[in-house]
């Protein structure tokens, strides 16, 4: 992070997937970091020399137990927010996202997942029906790509 003006600055690259089926998304329970306490989708940091699409599977198999068989390039995007990270330090984010809708899958969702040192933010994963999601409850790229994708979300 860097410092200017006492606001430090943040920047977070990743890859992050759609998955939805039935009027419903598959969305993670963070834990850590600037969702925290917020629904998000599943997905994360792009590890050095890493493609975004082996991020995507890598990430989807440690934060929601599936198997990312075939999906499609869906949209690549940021947001910026200011996050509150301390009493004393405000932080700006800049967070990039390369969104893929999620086609096909194995395995069944995982709906508690155990923090250790692979899976640091994710404290399991569910489908939510998407026209009772509240913007509140979300994370600010999930807003992003459901309004995108033509939803209309509760505020």
């Amino acid at each position: 992070m860097l410092k200017e003006h006492n606001i430090e600055k943040f920047k977070q690259l990743g890859a992050y997937g759609l998955v939805i089926k039935d009027e419903k998304i598959l969305l993670i329970k963070k834990n850590s970091g600037p969702y925290n306490g917020k629904l998000d989708l599943p997905g994360g940091t792009i590890e050095f020399c890493e493609r975004p699409e082996e991020a995507l599977k890598r990430e989807l198999l440690e934060e929601t137990g599936i198997e990312v068989l075939d999906y499609k390039l869906f949209d690549a995007d940021s947001v910026s927010f200011n996050w509150q990270y301390k009493e004393d330090v405000l932080v700006k984010v800049h967070h990039t996202g390369i969104f893929y809708k999620v086609l096909n899958y194995n395995n069944e969702i995982k709906k508690e997942v155990k923090i250790d040192e692979v899976n640091d933010d994710s404290l399991g994963a569910d489908f939510y029906e998407i026209d009772k999601l509240e913007k509140k409850d979300l994370s600010d790229i999930v807003v992003l790509e459901l309004e995108k994708l033509g939803y209309k979300l509760n505020y």
